[in-house]
């Protein structure tokens, strides 16, 4: 029996795929990767983070998008991320179309799928990204938000897991209610 080699793609063949496939993909190694959908938690999830974010965000100079910015980092991972805050201009990398290269928040809404990975691999290709300050875990299933800042060089982590806890997000100078960013996912009072 003979395995068939894995297909290595380059970043111009990541490209072609992502101008001609409705899906999103991540680009990682020389490997394509479609990326799943949503289940309706996270979909609450993520409009009731990127709600709160722009309206808190209106006229600081930063912005809050969603799943449809790309964002490269300095290691190589091109990727999708669930809400991605940028303050000042959006830095594109050069000759890439709509690929961001200098977010100050980055934020993911956890499942099955990509737990492990988020807080792993993906996060230590995030932090080769200068400009980030803020990594945010948030679970879907259970009331549970992970916030990781850079303290003096220094990754720290604050976890938050009560309705009435709020999610400081220094980089962006906003204070979100967990209740707010759990609006609809978990009943008030639980």
């Amino acid at each position: 029996m003979s395995v068939q080699p894995q297909r290595h793609y380059s970043l111009d063949d990541y490209f072609a795929v992502e101008e001609s496939s409705p899906l999103k993909h991540e680009f990682l190694r020389g490997e394509i990767f479609a990326m799943a959908g949503a289940s309706i938690e996270h979909l609450h999830i993520t409009g009731n983070i990127l709600r709160l974010l722009r309206s808190g965000l209106r006229g600081s100079g930063c912005n809050a998008f969603g799943t449809d910015l790309r964002v490269a980092t300095p290691a190589g991972l091109y990727t999708y991320p669930d809400i991605a805050v940028i303050c000042g201009p959006v830095a594109l990398q050069p000759g890439r179309p709509a690929t961001a290269i200098n977010p100050v928040v980055l934020i993911e809404v956890l499942s099955e799928a990509t737990r492990d990975y988020d807080r792993g691999e993906k996060f230590d290709l995030y932090k080769s990204i200068p400009t980030l300050g803020e990594y945010v875990l948030i679970e879907q299933r259970e009331v549970r938000v992970e916030r990781f800042f850079l303290n003096d060089g220094v990754w720290s982590h604050a976890p938050l897991t009560d309705l009435h806890d709020e999610l400081e997000l220094t980089a962006a100078s906003l204070v979100l209610p967990l209740a707010e960013i759990y609006e609809q996912v978990f009943p008030a009072g639980t």
